[in-house]
C-alpha cells in the first residue's frame, strides 16, 4: 500500500491544530513518531476518549505512519491521569504484538504539555531549536484523531467527520462525532443548548481558541470543540479585548515583573522568547523592530496572558502586534546558533492544569464530556475549500451535480501544498463559491 497517496487521497490533516496536510508531514524520515495525546486545553475531552475507545485503529495508524517515515520508535504521550485509556492501550499494544515498537510515556498534568515542542522534550529530552520544527531533532508529531483517520483511510474511508467537545457553562457537556460542514449553531442546539444567544462561544480550547464573533459558521476537519460561557464571564471579557486596546493598556500598566517570561513554556525550553521585553518596547515606544524579533518565537499558548501576568495585561496580544509589524517590514528572527538548554528553574515553573483551570474561572465546568452518539442530519452542509495550511482546494463539482458521501469535491492544486476535500453527505450541490461548496443533503433534495 502506498500510504502517502492513501493519506493524500483521504484529505487527512492535523486534527485540532493548524491543519497541516499529513501526507506532506510524512514525506521526511525521522527517528521518532510521536502521538500527541496530551490534550492539555481545559475542558476538551476528544483525544483521551478516542484513545480508550478506538485503541486498535489508533495504534495501527500510528504504526503505519511510523513505518512510512522509517521511525525506529513510536511513542504515545498521554497524561498519567488517564489511567483507563493507558490500561487499554498497553493491553492492545501487547495483543497486537507491537510492544517492541510502540511505547506509552505518561505525561505530567501541566499546561501546555500538548505544545508540540514541549511534547518533544517531555518524550525524548530533545529540544527543538528556535524557529524550527520537531523534524529538526528527528521527530514527527501527529495527534490521536489524525492516527485514527490514517487507519480509516487504510480501510478506504476519507475524512468527512470530526470529533469535538461541547462544554462550558451548560448542563450536559458531551463529545460527539460531527459531519464536516454542519452548522455550528445546529451542533450546539442538538447537544442540548437551546438558549444559544445567552452565551459567547470559544472556537476550540479556552486558552488558545478565539471568541467567535458570531456562531453562524460551519464545522471543519480541524474543529476540536466549542466552549460556551456566559457573556459576562471573566474569560470571555478577557479574550474580547482587541489588540489595539491591549496595546493601550500595556503601555500604561506593565510593571516589568518578568512573570510572563519566567513562566513562558518556550522560554523555559531555552528559547529567547521574552514577552516582558516586548512589553517594555511597547511602554517606551521603541521603534527598533530588530530588537523585537523575539516576538516571532511566541507560540500563542496564552499562558502569559491568562495565567502569569499579575496585572491582568495582554503580553500575547502585544507579541501578535509586533509579529504583524515585523511581517509588514519583512523582518525575520535569526535563530541562535547555540544549542538550546532548558532553564534550570523549568521543573519548578510548570503550570499545573488544576491551578490554570481555577485561574481562568472554569473549575465549576471541569466535568466529563462523554462520547455520545448523536445523529446529525442537517438540511445542508457548507464545506470549506480551505480547512488546512496551504493552498485552498479547487472545486471539482458544479451546481446541480449529485454527489455521494465520501466523494472528492475539492482537489489539491497541482504542485501545491494542500488537502483534498470530500462531501460528508449524499446530496446535490446548490452553491459553489470561491471558498466553499454548499450541498443540499439527500433527503431534502
Amino acid at each position: 500500500m502506498d500510504l502517502l497517496n492513501v493519506i493524500k487521497a483521504a484529505g487527512i490533516i492535523g486534527a485540532g491544530g493548524a491543519g497541516f496536510p499529513t501526507h506532506a508531514k510524512l514525506t521526511s524520515k525521522a527517528e521518532y513518531i510521536l502521538l500527541n495525546g496530551a490534550e492539555c486545553e481545559p475542558l476538551l475531552r476528544v483525544d483521551q476518549q478516542l484513545l480508550e475507545q478506538f485503541p486498535d485503529r489508533i495504534i495501527k495508524g500510528l504504526e503505519a505512519a511510523g513505518k512510512t517515515i522509517e521511525a525506529r520508535k513510536a511513542v504515545i504521550g498521554i497524561k498519567g491521569k488517564h489511567k483507563a485509556a493507558i490500561a487499554v492501550l498497553r493491553q492492545r499494544i501487547a495483543a497486537l504484538g507491537l510492544s517492541g515498537y510502540v511505547e506509552i510515556m505518561e505525561l505530567r498534568d501541566f499546561y501546555p504539555a500538548g505544545d508540540e515542542q514541549v511534547l518533544v522534550y517531555e518524550l525524548t529530552q530533545r529540544i527543538v531549536p528556535e524557529a524550527a520544527i520537531p523534524l529538526k531533532v528527528g521527530c514527527v508529531v501527529i495527534n490521536a484523531e489524525t492516527a485514527l483517520n490514517i487507519s480509516c483511510a487504510m480501510e478506504g474511508s476519507p475524512v468527512t467527520e470530526t470529533y469535538l467537545t461541547i462544554a462550558g457553562d451548560i448542563p450536559c457537556p458531551v463529545t460527539v462525532k460531527v459531519p464536516v460542514g454542519t452548522a455550528i449553531r445546529e451542533v450546539i442546539r442538538q447537544c442540548g443548548v437551546t438558549n444559544i444567544e445567552d452565551y459567547a462561544v470559544i472556537d476550540g480550547g479556552p486558552m488558545m481558541g478565539p471568541v467567535m464573533k458570531d456562531i453562524d459558521g460551519y464545522v471543519t476537519k480541524k474543529s476540536k470543540g466549542y466552549i460556551l460561557l456566559k457573556k459576562e464571564h471573566f474569560l470571555i471579557r478577557k479574550k474580547s479585548v482587541g489588540v489595539e486596546q491591549a496595546r493601550v493598556i500595556g503601555r500604561t500598566a506593565c510593571e516589568q515583573c518578568r512573570m510572563c517570561t519566567d513562566l513562558c513554556p518556550r522560554y523555559l525550553l531555552g528559547h529567547n522568547i521574552q514577552p516582558h521585553k516586548v512589553m517594555r518596547a511597547l511602554s517606551y515606544n521603541l521603534e527598533d523592530l530588530k530588537e523585537q524579533q523575539i516576538a516571532q518565537l511566541c507560540c500563542e499558548c496564552n499562558a502569559c496572558e491568562l495565567f502569569s501576568c499579575p496585572a491582568n495585561l495582554h503580553p500575547k496580544s502585544v507579541n501578535i502586534l509586533y509579529k504583524k509589524k515585523l511581517a509588514e517590514k519583512g523582518l525575520k528572527y535569526q535563530p541562535s546558533q547555540l544549542e538550546p538548554v532548558t532553564r534550570s528553574a523549568r521543573e519548578y515553573r510548570l503550570i499545573p492544569s488544576k491551578r490554570l483551570i481555577a485561574k481562568i474561572g472554569l473549575t465549576a465546568f471541569d466535568r466529563p464530556a462523554p462520547l455520545t452518539q448523536i445523529v446529525f442530519q442537517p438540511p445542508q452542509v457548507r464545506i470549506a475549500l480551505s480547512q488546512h495550511i496551504g493552498a485552498p482546494a479547487i472545486a471539482v463539482v458544479t451546481v446541480g451535480e449529485q454527489v455521494k458521501a465520501g466523494q472528492v469535491i475539492g482537489k489539491i492544486p497541482d504542485g501545491s501544498l494542500g488537502a483534498a476535500v470530500h462531501s460528508s453527505f449524499d446530496g446535490t450541490v446548490v452553491e459553489q463559491s470561491g471558498n466553499s461548496i454548499v450541498i443540499k443533503v439527500g433527503s431534502y433534495v
